[in-house]
């Protein structure tokens, strides 16, 4: 991976709580895409005053940082969110945006300039707040019926392994050999182990239920997405149910 360490910048949102928060609340950090064209529309919209949303970094396309909103003021990344016992999250986060036209726009890959920074940025942020790797997460993770960024193209895994946010520990071989069909028995365990993990698990129908599975999936099975509860998702999530 390149290490094309770039010097941070300063593009002040005016989108935050104008209340200093106490360094003890800083408990998550969240990662986002754009889902904008372009960098240019990106910082624009997270700079406008009418727009209502903002991010404390930006990650440009060629990995450069822009802080927007300083630590200990609350930005507006998150909206309607939860995770375990926590709701409204960005009272207690720290977001990231990171530069991708998303799923609307041409969602890619993102690029090694972008990763190596946001490894740079978190490993700070994740040693500066004492945040635990079980609160280091997606924006689809904490509105999951809301938000599909940052998607099945973000490495969790390899940030995993540089000690950033968490992953099962399953030996991906064997479990790609679990996808048949599971009982409804299984399929009721399967959303306790979701909620044990932290997710809200919230819907009203058939439809609902296929998302909140296809958010799982996104994050810890991204090479098949399909919305289907089989045993290799059975397993993972019961692999993390008891992480601390």
């Amino acid at each position: 991976m390149q290490k094309n360490v770039q010097k941070m910048t300063v593009n002040y949102s005016p989108n935050f709580n104008l209340k200093k928060r106490d360094k003890s609340k800083i408990k998550f950090l969240i990662f986002h895409y754009t889902g904008m064209k372009s960098d240019k529309s990106a910082i624009k919209r997270l700079t406008s005053f009418n727009s209502n949303v903002s991010c404390h970094y930006y990650i440009t396309g060629s990995g450069k940082v822009i802080q927007m909103v300083p630590d200990l003021y609350v930005a507006w990344h998150a909206g309607m969110s939860s995770w375990g016992n926590y709701i409204s999250l960005n009272k207690y986060s720290i977001g990231i945006e990171i530069s991708n036209p998303g799923h609307e726009y041409g969602y890619r890959k993102f690029n090694d300039n972008q990763i190596h920074a946001l490894i740079n940025i978190s490993k700070k942020i994740i040693k500066k707040y004492k945040i635990n790797k079980k609160n280091i997460l997606g924006h689809s993770d904490i509105a999951p019926l809301r938000k599909k960024d940052p998607g099945e193209k973000f490495p969790w895994k390899f940030l995993h392994k540089n000690k950033i946010g968490f992953w099962h520990n399953l030996n991906s071989k064997r479990i790609k050999n679990l996808r048949g069909n599971i009982s409804e028995l299984n399929l009721d365990n399967f959303i306790n182990f979701l909620k044990r993990i932290g997710y809200r698990i919230e819907y009203s129908n058939s439809r609902q239920l296929k998302r909140l599975i296809q958010i799982f999936q996104m994050r810890f099975r991204p090479e098949l997405i399909n919305g289907k509860c089989d045993l290799e998702c059975y397993e993972i999530a019961k692999s993390l149910k008891n992480l601390k």
